[in-house]
């Protein structure tokens, strides 16, 4: 089972809950205010990927992980987020009776190119073993040259939560990377047709690559519709949670769920 926190009883919040899945290095307590603001509406679990927070100790590959995920929070929309967007969009491919809704932040479907794939996973591979060789008293170093890179320039310092990140082991996150790197993903698009739920995909303005890449895939899936977040870059949802929390809320109100 994957590590879970759950905000709100079904009591107060009956039907599927909301799942948030963060992304690399990150943990279930870094979705911060986007959380809180769907928590007061509906019931939301809050859920370690695998390598990751209290989920450190799993090993678990895209499929496997989208699988254990279904397993762990049940019927639920599912809010993937980078390397969490990964992960629910193999979920909602194994197990789709499970998953109402998908909702997809700077997400792909993979690298299309076998060369630069191969090229991506040498990359992942060789960034795993930097992070194991430093180990644990190594990572926060580690964390500050992976928030200095060009993806998260527009993160705060608050918004970046170091304090979450450090909750992280450098065994975890290393699995995390050859298991559920970007360059270990198979190219899914003549699956995304297979989608029959509704798919929302999220991108920041200032994300141009990845902007593309959820243009090109609300096109491909058939319930597929795009949202973009002004003035934000890829981390669109801690750079203006405001304004992704009130899309996000939108779309979940007019869009009907799949049914079961």
């Amino acid at each position: 089972m994957l590590a879970t926190e759950v905000l709100g009883s079904e009591r107060a919040h009956p039907g599927p809950a909301v799942a948030l899945l963060h992304g690399f290095t990150q943990t279930r307590r870094s979705w911060g205010p986007v959380a809180d603001g769907l928590a007061a509406s509906r019931r939301v679990v809050l859920v370690d990927v695998p390598g990751h927070g209290g989920s450190c100790d799993q090993r678990l590959n895209l499929w496997s992980a989208g699988r254990e995920l279904v397993h762990s929070v049940g019927p639920a929309d599912l809010v993937g987020y980078s390397m969490g967007a990964r992960i629910c969009l193999h979920a909602a491919l194994a197990a789709p009776d499970q998953v109402p809704r998908l909702i997809l932040v700077g997400a792909t479907a993979g690298i299309a190119d076998p060369g630069a794939r191969a090229e991506r996973q040498a990359d992942d591979e060789a960034l795993a073993d930097s992070i194991e060789r430093g180990g644990n008293r190594a990572l926060p170093e580690f964390f500050e040259r992976w928030l200095a890179g060009p993806l998260f320039r527009g993160l705060s310092v608050e918004a970046a939560d170091l304090d979450a990140r450090r909750a992280n082991t450098a065994a975890g996150l290393s699995a995390a990377l050859r298991l559920c790197g970007t360059g270990t993903q198979e190219p899914l698009d003549d699956r995304l047709g297979q989608l029959t739920m509704p798919v929302l995909l999220v991108a920041g303005e200032r994300d141009a690559k990845f902007r593309a890449e959820a243009e090109r895939l609300a096109t491909g899936i058939p319930g597929g519709s795009l949202a973009v977040v002004e003035g934000a870059g890829h981390a669109c949802h801690l750079e203006r949670p405001d304004a992704f929390l009130a899309l996000v809320e939108a779309w979940l109100t007019r869009t009907q769920p799949a049914p079961a």
